[in-house]
């Protein structure tokens, strides 16, 4: 059983940037890919970020790409996602998961274990 915890999130005005960590326990942190997905007011939770189990892969949706940066710290049993150039449409919950599975990354039903969220307010 892994326990997920986030922390990092934040009121920000448009432009600004946050780091988001998420720390793991109880589990072998390398075996799981890890992910970033976010959650909107009356959406549907959404990808946002992945990365492998070794950190040598990751994998964005088209709306972050260029300004997210998800990395992982094997060693610390935390994975981070790096927030640069936030706008106020990236408001929402955000939740780290942690998938073993192989191959996929997308799909909130591939992971297994998801921490309680950490809420990033966009100002414009």
């Amino acid at each position: 059983q892994v326990q997920l915890v986030e922390s990092g999130g934040g009121l920000v005005q448009a432009g600004g940037s946050l780091r988001l960590s998420c720390a793991a326990s109880g589990g072998t942190f390398n075996r799981y890919v890890m992910g970033w997905f976010r959650q909107a007011p009356g959406k549907e939770r959404e990808f946002v970020a992945a990365i492998s189990r070794s950190g040598g892969s990751t994998y964005y949706t088209d709306s972050v790409k260029g300004r997210f940066t998800i990395s992982r710290d094997n060693a610390k049993n935390t994975v981070y996602l790096q927030m640069n150039s936030l706008k106020p449409e990236d408001t929402a919950v955000y939740y780290c998961a942690a998938n073993p599975y192989s191959g996929t990354y997308y799909f909130p039903a591939q992971y297994d274990y998801w921490g309680q969220g950490t809420q990033v307010t966009v100002s414009s």
